[in-house]
């Protein structure tokens, strides 16, 4: 009953890591699609518009590959997936300390506005899988 609980959990995280990068890619590509018809240059939405549709696609890719592999798990399993999962909220950390370097350096290195909406896009792809993976992080603290 533990492993069917485990899975669940994993199941419910994946389903919310695809409406998330989904949900990227959409508002990215809506915006660089109004970008484009409106014949606008905003070069802060056009890099963060794009910024949000790699992520989201990349994102997409592997929820995608890792739904593909659940299965049930034993205890080592479930150590081995809290232990990835903080792995990945530290990497989510550093990627949104990527984006504020980035986004800081191109304010302060003349304005570069390109830069600086490349940067706020990772900055906010990185907060959306933060939130997501501290609460997979807690569910699993309570199942393990």
């Amino acid at each position: 009953m533990w492993s069917d609980t485990l899975l669940a959990a994993e199941r419910s995280h994946l389903i919310r890591l695809v409406i998330w990068a989904v949900t990227s890619a959409s508002v990215g590509t809506a915006l660089l699609a109004l970008i484009t018809l409106r014949r606008t240059v905003a070069p802060i939405v056009q890099w963060f518009a794009a910024q949000t549709v790699v992520w989201g696609i990349a994102e997409l890719g592997l929820a995608l590959l890792s739904w593909w592999s659940l299965g049930m798990r034993d205890v080592s399993g479930a150590t081995r997936l809290d232990r990835l999962t903080w792995l990945y909220t530290g990497l989510d950390v550093g990627l949104v300390g990527i984006g504020v370097t980035l986004a800081a350096s191109a304010w302060l290195s003349g304005r570069r506005l390109g830069v600086f909406g490349a940067g706020l896009g990772v900055v906010v792809q990185g907060l959306g899988l933060l939130v997501l993976n501290l609460t997979f992080a807690a569910a699993l603290a309570r199942l393990i």
